[in-house]
């Protein structure tokens, strides 16, 4: 990679063209891959590189990203061998990689769609938006099944990101995030001592947390494929509620709340105070009687977007999942 050059004063939107790092992780995604790759290609912005990390594909993956290349040149897309630990390692590995330099970074999963403004749209809500700190942007998407036909549509979120709200909740689906560099430092410098249960759920937990701008647009920018190789699916059918609240219920839930909260511990010093709080009364709400957890929820303000996600959400309390 080096000696590789990007341009970042083309012209463009508000008179520079500012460069966006496509984070693209794949393991055995021969499938839908090259329609992903083409919908990159066919983004109406254009001052883009994607950074390819793949985690040991045995299939013809890392063919159909060396076949793109020679058509795109290695400037344009780049190859990088992935951890192989997982995809959530897979993406902070790109998100860690100090040889990627740009103005702005977003994920990108392998079977996928992007529709052609999902870029522009992102990246002038946070142009338009900027006060200097870390943003993050993020959107609804259109479900897809393995045909390509439209199945269903995310949730449509109406309550404000919030810390309160990434303490239970990730309503910023990685496959739609789109940061800047302030928030890509935020993310890369920490050192992660435990695990992170989804990259997508701890960007909205720390950019929030640290007073960062998150930005969600209720405009479908992605279809979100679905199919039974998905390692999370979304979240809009009543069968995967329905999936989401047995694994609440089996304990799930209260796991990954453990390791969020032992991540943000290490990460307090980069907290405003009132969230550092919040995450206090948060921790403090998995254990005692069952009043002083729901008092210590309370006090917390941690909530879900939804009543039924809320309904749900006291229900762990009070059988001590949280």
């Amino acid at each position: 990679m080096q000696g590789f050059y990007f341009d970042k004063t083309s012209h463009g939107i508000q008179g520079t063209t500012p460069l966006v790092a496509i984070l693209l992780a794949t393991y055995n995604g021969e499938a839908f891959l090259a329609a992903q790759l083409s919908s990159l290609i066919n983004q109406s912005y254009t001052n883009w590189v994607i950074y390819a990390s793949d985690d040991g594909s045995q299939d013809g993956t890392l063919k159909i990203l060396t076949d793109t290349q020679q058509v795109l040149g290695e400037r344009k897309l780049v190859i990088l061998p992935g951890p192989r630990q997982g995809f959530v390692e897979n993406f902070i590995s790109l998100l860690q990689n100090r040889m990627i330099d740009a103005d702005y970074f977003a994920f990108c999963d392998q079977d996928d769609v992007w529709h052609p403004d999902r870029l522009e749209r992102g990246i002038r809500c946070l142009q338009e938006n900027a006060d200097g700190g870390a943003a993050l942007f993020c959107s609804r998407t259109r479900l897809i099944d393995s045909a390509g036909d439209v199945v269903g549509y995310s949730v449509k979120f109406k309550k404000p990101p919030s810390f309160a709200n990434a303490l239970v909740q990730n309503i910023a689906g990685g496959n739609t995030m789109l940061f800047n560099s302030r928030a890509r430092k935020l993310l890369s410098d920490l050192t992660y001592s435990h695990p992170l249960i989804a990259h997508d759920w701890w960007c909205y937990l720390l950019i929030a947390g640290c007073g960062g701008q998150i930005h969600y647009s209720c405009d479908l920018l992605v279809d979100y494929r679905q199919h039974e190789k998905n390692l999370i699916g979304a979240n809009a059918s009543l069968k995967n509620m329905i999936t989401r609240l047995k694994k609440m219920l089996s304990g799930d839930f209260s796991r990954w709340n453990q390791s969020n909260i032992a991540i943000l511990h290490d990460a307090r010093a980069l907290l405003r105070i009132e969230n550092s709080v919040a995450l206090d009364w948060f921790d403090k709400a998995r254990t005692g009687s069952v009043f002083h957890r729901a008092y210590c929820l309370i006090r917390s303000g941690a909530h879900r977007q939804t009543f039924l996600g809320n309904i749900a959400l006291a229900l762990a309390v009070l059988l001590k999942k949280l």
